[in-house]
């Protein structure tokens, strides 16, 4: 078994500078688990780390995708993969810095046997609610899935579709698929490493990003 160290807090910018350290202690490299920083571009309000705050540390898991792509917590698993086989043949210590929990979750636990997108079916399901109004789709779903829809908000326009989507393609109650299928990460055992700062500090930095 290895180790997989994952670093959760607040703020970007604090969890990169403690991999850093991390990974230079150790002979680590550094995987990005955020769906933003998954694109190119977006690199402030993402607190995306510049050059000089990597410290010389390998990154892993940025800018893979054009802002126009379609990029699913299934892809970064995929390619989360094929970074941690290839770290492990070198003898390098992964070391996570999580910001979405989604695809830290699809890394971990795996995930269901879902069906792909629909485009068509998508664009008929926003064409309705806007002609039967917002909670339309949670209305939807109550019938086709009432357990989901308990966890789902009505104003989550996007977890609604998919949900949706899920249950007329698939056939079942997206409840159902969510417990089938699912392949857990392997070889690894998870270290998290939790960063707590004061809220008012949080505050601070997020408005000095805005600005």
């Amino acid at each position: 078994m290895r180790p997989l160290v994952i670093i959760l807090g607040p703020t970007a910018s604090g969890k990169t500078a403690l991999a850093v350290r991390v990974a230079q202690q150790f002979g680590g490299e550094i995987l990005a688990c955020d769906s933003t920083q998954v694109y190119r571009g977006f690199d402030i309000g993402t607190a995306k780390p510049t050059d000089a705050e990597r410290g010389g540390i390998p990154h892993h898991l940025m800018d893979l995708a054009e802002p126009t792509d379609v990029f699913t917590a299934g892809e970064y698993r995929r390619r989360a993969l094929v970074v941690l086989d290839e770290l492990g043949k070198r003898g390098r210590l992964p070391i996570l810095t999580a910001g979405t929990g989604l695809y830290l979750r699809a890394l971990l636990e795996g995930l269901a046997d879902a069906p792909e997108r629909s485009e068509e079916l998508r664009a008929r399901l926003v064409a309705r609610a806007a002609r039967r109004g917002h909670t339309y789709l949670h209305r939807l779903l109550r019938r086709l899935d009432p357990p989901s829809a308990a966890r789902i908000s009505p104003n989550d326009s996007q977890k609604l579709i998919r949900a949706v989507e899920i249950c007329l393609v698939a056939g079942r109650p997206l409840s159902e698929v969510h417990h089938a299928g699912r392949e857990p990460l392997k070889g690894y055992f998870p270290i998290k490493v939790g960063i707590h700062p004061p809220r008012e500090l949080v505050h601070a930095r997020v408005a000095r990003r805005v600005q």
